[in-house]
């Protein structure tokens, strides 16, 4: 019998997992009070329930997934643990499944591996979903926990979080993506939980906004609300008060009435206004919160794109005589070496807070990529060793691989530097021992990442929260607003855990299984899902040929309205096409969306018609419209049992061209003459009759050709009596 090693659970763990083993259960519970502790727990009571079966914990980062494989060595008698990443090829996760008791990976690798049919989940007696409220929209978890659902013999999910949301919709949809029957939570103040909570100190510390940085903000207040009040006459917006998220939600209305067909005067100048103003508020933002620096890097880019031309709202925005006024001021200041008081408070308290302790540990969360650059320079400037944490996307010019995150997260711990500034990808689950003070260069308007950022302190000694707020500015609505949503989620969490108990009713597609089978292009994940749980055998492969293949006979290209245009645009789309055309028998292509074709790039609407025609006519290939993956995956669901019912359904796939008939061969050697395309090659052939009849007609005849012209006539009449 599998058994716990090296701690001992406490009461309120075991008061929590009685619920795990009765139902699906959502945990909440503050950092550094154990939940992947509870998930050990969890892990073994099924173990010893169901002997033969296996645990699958999952996490969204590999440095997690290695910090909780090592956290389930250190304390279980468990053999047979094994760790997945993307880094382990799938043929060798294969077998490691087979011989394992608790797998620990990240949910893409298992994702990609159910799709492909590579390991089965009936054999599961528990799913761990850590981070649990990444189980919204289209993140992996909610596919793996349908797939589970409907696939597992004895199902039983178990979710780990902090703080699931503060909406009431938000944290529906996690209970609703997990199967959730129950919720166990706890906050700070919980009576069972009072006494192993570390001692946690929160500073607020205010600076005023610069007088001489006052200016830049009139400027730019000036600017925002000379967009907004011009949306205001045009009747988009009722007053010039819009919050961030109002103007995204504006531009993406408006947007749509593009997408729509709705070109008129208004529609266009208003997504051109709603723009500028989307990115004056963003300059704001960087004035009041971040310092000089950002900005100055934020308006230049600005500057170059127009220079570019690359957006006609950009070009509006830096003529505009406010926008222009506040990058001079800020330019003056930068010269003056004028900076944002923020960076001096926070330099003056890490350097206080390691004069009292050399080895201090110190984690500095800045929003922004280029902010954490300028702290770290200055920091190391004075001595104090200190480096930036982010993610793995190069942006700004720095970006981390996961290994060099584990490095970084390795050295810091080994105390070979004192201060990690860290922009969002350190907030969620990392257990750095020993931090001893968090500081966060802004307030952040969220409740799940303000308790994340706090929970990465006082996990097993007391810790340190200053939190900088510039007076006057964003930093206090923002402060104020994640207070609000903190409060709220615990209030939902009360009225939710007396409601929850309702098992969701299973729908047709999860109880269908057809079995058909569809290989499917590696890079189209979303469709690829919903056949999945549309009850087909998918087989991921990177296709050289169509997105989806359903038989020997039928390959389907799968193209969004927009890249249709954009492959017009660029020159690929006859190329795909004649290729689906000569490899199958039966091809297809799918428009997928709901864009207004003829508006999404500026092309003339005959450019999208002729090609559309040709598509058709020339090549023979039928056009079929979606409105999204969802109705693409059920026409493909479609196609596939037309094809495969009552016929042999292990077909494989033929990377050979189909053989060509006569007429395709005899179109196919004209079409390559100068200046020729399928519909003047038909054309040619059906007067000559022959290629060697057309070889020997003069230019006079080729001229009479419609749409031939004397010129075309001529290279041709040429090419055949050039020598080689």
């Amino acid at each position: 019998m599998v058994e716990i090693k090296n701690f001992k659970p406490r009461l309120y763990q075991e008061t929590i997992l009685e619920s795990c083993d009765k139902s699906n259960c959502l945990v909440v519970l503050p950092t550094g009070l154990g939940k992947t502790k509870i998930g050990i727990l969890a892990g073994i009571n099924r173990l010893k329930k169901f002997p033969e079966s296996k645990i699958l914990f999952l996490t969204p980062t590999k440095p997690l997934a290695a910090q909780i494989a090592k956290e389930f060595k250190e304390n279980t008698d468990i053999e047979g643990i094994v760790l997945f990443t993307g880094e382990i090829s799938p043929e060798k996760r294969e077998g490691l499944w087979n011989g394992s008791a608790v797998i620990i990976s990240t949910p893409q690798c298992i994702e990609n591996d159910i799709i492909n049919d590579k390991v089965p989940l009936d054999n599961i007696s528990l799913i761990i979903f850590d981070e649990a409220h990444r189980a919204v929209k289209d993140y992996a978890y909610s596919f793996l926990a349908k797939q589970y659902t409907k696939k597992g013999s004895f199902p039983r999910i178990l979710g780990l979080t902090a703080s699931p949301g503060s909406r009431l919709e938000d944290i529906n949809e996690v209970c609703k993506n997990l199967y959730i029957e129950a919720i166990e939570y706890r906050n700070e103040e919980s009576p069972d939980v009072k006494d192993y909570i570390q001692e946690l100190n929160i500073d607020y510390v205010k600076v005023d906004f610069p007088e001489e940085m006052e200016e830049i903000r009139k400027f730019l207040v000036n600017c925002l609300n000379s967009k907004l009040s011009q949306l205001k006459e045009f009747g988009l917006i009722n007053n010039i008060r819009l919050s961030k998220g109002e103007m995204i939600k504006l531009q993406g209305s408006l947007q749509g009435k593009m997408a729509r067909g709705e070109r008129d005067f208004m529609v266009l100048k208003g997504v051109s206004l709603i723009a500028e103003a989307v990115k004056v508020d963003h300059a704001l933002v960087m004035l009041e919160s971040q310092g000089l620096n950002s900005l100055c890097q934020f308006m230049d880019k600005l500057m170059e794109e127009a220079e570019k031309g690359k957006t006609k709202a950009t070009k509006n925005l830096v003529k505009d005589i406010n926008f222009r006024s506040a990058y001079v001021k800020l330019s003056k200041l930068i010269e003056k070496g004028t900076e944002h008081p923020k960076l001096f408070k926070l330099r003056s308290i890490v350097k206080e807070q390691i004069a009292k302790e050399k080895d201090m540990k110190i984690i500095v969360f800045s929003q922004y990529r280029n902010s954490g650059i300028k702290i770290a320079s200055m920091l190391n400037e004075i001595g104090i060793k200190s480096k930036v944490f982010v993610g793995q996307a190069k942006k700004e010019g720095t970006g981390l691989t996961q290994k060099e995150q584990l490095a970084l997260i390795n050295d810091f711990s080994e105390n070979k530097f004192n201060v990690l500034i860290a922009t969002s990808v350190g907030e969620e689950g990392l257990d750095i021992p020993q931090v001893d003070l968090i500081i966060f260069y802004e307030p952040v308007p969220s409740a799940i990442r303000s308790i994340q950022r706090r929970g990465r302190t006082a996990r097993h000694k007391e810790g340190k929260v200053i939190i900088l707020i510039t007076k006057n500015t964003r930093d206090e609505t923002y402060f104020w607003i994640s207070h609000h949503k903190e409060k709220g989620m615990y209030k939902i969490l009360d009225n939710l855990k007396n409601n929850i108990g309702r098992k969701k009713e299973k729908t047709l597609d999860e109880y269908e299984q057809d079995n058909f089978k569809v290989y499917a292009d590696s890079r189209e994940e979303s469709v690829a899902k919903k056949l999945v749980e549309l009850g087909l055998n998918v087989e991921l492969k990177r296709l050289d040929i169509a997105d989806y293949v359903l038989s020997e006979k039928v390959g389907v290209e799968r193209k969004s309205v927009k890249d249709f245009v954009n492959s017009i645009i660029d020159k690929r789309l006859l190329t795909q096409v004649k290729a689906l055309r000569e490899n199958f028998e039966r091809p297809l292509l799918i428009i997928e969306g709901e864009d207004d074709i003829y508006s999404v790039r500026n092309i003339h609407p005959n450019a999208i018609r002729g090609m559309l025609s040709a598509i058709v006519i020339d090549y023979e290939v039928p056009i079929i419209w979606t409105k999204n993956f969802i109705e693409t995956a059920a026409f493909l669901k479609v196609l596939a049992k037309r094809e495969q019912e009552n016929k042999d359904k292990d077909f494989g796939i033929r990377f050979d061209k189909k053989p060509l008939t006569t007429k395709e061969l005899q179109e196919f050697i004209v079409e390559s003459l100068p200046g020729v395309g399928p519909k003047l090659s038909k054309s040619l052939l059906e007067k000559f009759k022959s290629i060697k009849d057309i070889a020997q007609s003069s230019k006079e005849d080729l001229s009479d050709i419609d749409k031939m012209g004397p010129k075309k006539a001529k290279d041709i009449y040429d090419i055949f009596r050039e020598n080689y």
